[in-house]
């Protein structure tokens, strides 16, 4: 686990996120109340199910109707907690399985229900990589699929759902902020030397290369040149070619649960944090995105996260377009030379101005038309799973709902201004780009930001609805920035443990 944060944070973030987080809790939280902290529309209430959970990241139901949810679990804590997967009945939950302990190692993001048992996606505790594994309520874990390498850094492997093809599809983000490995990684680096961003085809590089601290030296002015899609430290050259990846990253994935290997397939791709998808009613499928940071050896100060229709076999632009699919290159999109990377093409300096890293036309990829951006959330609201409404939701039936986990600012930009996410957001499909708040608080950004932490929204992360119809909203719990963990060798984001929990909305005559 916008990335990110989807998105830890947000990208050392929702994902590094997730995947920096822990779990435990007691869920001994008294099951609903009032809370007038958060607006919600008329005829709707909201109420909490379940409070005290650590690192909630998905709910999901058996085929018995009883609720589950997933906790993340936490790698980069001092005293790292397991990923859990708890049955919740009467306000109480109750641990069923410590993953941790069947080789599902943090962060555990998506969980779905299918024939007899739940997916679940998490890092591989091997080598770190991104993998599906299928649970059974008995405490059988078989890994379903693994090396997706991307989620060695910091954005997991994400949601994962079954769609009316009866295939499994799975979400993959990619490693890198834009394509580029750089000092933001060191944590991930440090833990994988090889970790970079593989494209989903073969493509043709540009030969940008950046000139970044080399953090693995003692001598702090040593320097050292990386290019996209390859690991730190290595340079690339104009015309250099990359193989595509079976299981690349910044994707959309799906297989066969009958043999998931060999049925293993492209969806789409180019998508640069891919945290959530849903079916809408007319059979399209869609996407929550999380969008570019200002950070790392190429930031890139996007303008919008998006939410896409997704068509099979696109390409989505990343790491060279913006969420609106404008190119890089475009000056409203650039940021201080201080925040910027040397560019040097061909052992020639180059300056620091944002080029492409692909030739896209030697590599046949063009972006798809831009209506399909169906949903452009505030930047840094993290956009991250959602869900589409039942009929009986009356005027909102068939509209995406979007959880907005937030932001992890200055970590993640230097640039933002506000408190972007925290909420719960509407959008119909019918009208491209308009993204209506649905559920926030009345103050914003998260409840313990204003003094009221487990009684109004904090990090929503995933939103589905039940056998009921009702909404349940899966709130990550507290996630804050803290520069000082860096001198202990630790990412910049502390998640303090039982602050988690799972709200219910219900629609009322």
């Amino acid at each position: 686990m916008s990335s990110a944060p989807a998105s830890p944070f947000r990208y050392l973030v929702i994902l590094a996120c997730i995947s920096a987080c822990g779990g435990g809790g007691d869920g001994d939280d008294d099951e609903f109340g009032a809370f007038p902290g958060v607006n919600v529309p008329a005829n709707f209430v909201f109420e909490r199910v379940i409070g005290g959970l650590t690192y909630p990241t998905a709910v999901a139901w058996d085929d018995q109707g009883l609720l589950y949810v997933l906790e993340a679990g936490g790698q980069f804590l001092d005293e790292p907690v397991p990923a859990r997967l708890l049955r919740v009945e009467g306000g109480i939950a109750t641990p069923i399985l410590d993953l941790e302990s069947q080789g599902i190692a943090s962060a555990a993001v998506g969980l779905a229900w299918h024939d007899g048992g739940f997916y679940v996606t998490h890092r591989s505790p091997a080598d770190r990589s991104g993998s599906v594994s299928k649970v059974a309520l008995n405490g059988t874990v078989t890994t379903v699929l693994t090396g997706f390498n991307d989620s060695q850094g910091e954005h997991q492997i994400n949601d994962v759902r079954v769609g009316p093809d009866g295939r499994v599809y799975v979400c993959v983000g990619p490693a890198t902020n834009s394509g580029v490995v750089g000092i933001d990684l060191a944590p991930f680096v440090t833990l994988s030397p090889d970790v970079h961003a593989s494209p989903c085809q073969p493509i043709v590089l540009t030969g940008q290369n950046y000139e970044t601290p080399d953090f693995r030296t003692a001598d702090q002015s040593d320097t050292v040149l990386t290019g996209a899609f390859v690991p730190f430290g290595v340079a690339t050259t104009p015309g250099e070619l990359v193989p595509g990846s079976a299981r690349c990253g910044s994707a959309i994935h799906s297989f066969d649960p009958t043999s998931p290997a060999q049925s293993l397939g492209l969806v789409a791709w180019g998508l640069r944090n891919v945290i959530g998808i849903a079916w809408g009613s007319t059979g399209d499928l869609y996407a929550s995105v999380n969008g570019y940071d200002v950070r790392g050896s190429r930031p890139f100060a996007d303008v919008v996260e998006p939410t896409y229709r997704i068509v099979p076999g696109a390409w989505y632009g990343f790491p060279d377009f913006s969420s609106r699919f404008d190119p890089i290159t475009d000056p409203k999109f650039d940021v201080a030379n201080s925040l910027k990377a040397a560019v040097v093409v061909g052992g020639q300096p180059m300056g620091k101005d944002l080029t492409f890293v692909i030739d896209h036309a030697a590599s046949g990829l063009s972006t798809p038309n831009p209506s399909v951006l169906v949903g452009e959330h505030a930047i840094n609201s993290s956009p991250s799973k959602l869900d589409v409404a039942p009929a009986s939701w009356g005027s909102f039936a068939g509209h995406l709902f979007v959880a907005e986990w937030g932001d992890l600012a200055p970590a993640t930009t230097p640039l933002q201004d506000g408190t972007p996410g925290y909420r719960v957001v509407r959008i119909d499909p019918n009208i491209a780009g308009a993204v209506a708040s649905f559920l926030e608080n009345e103050t914003p950004g998260p409840g313990s930001g204003h003094g009221m932490a487990g009684q109004a929204l904090e990090r929503p992360f995933d939103v589905r609805f039940g056998p009921d119809d009702a909404m349940y909203v899966v709130d990550f719990g507290i996630a804050r920035v803290n520069p000082a963990r860096v001198a202990m060798g630790q990412v910049p984001y502390e998640f303090p443990p039982q602050s988690g929990a799972i709200w219910r909305v219900r629609r009322v005559p």
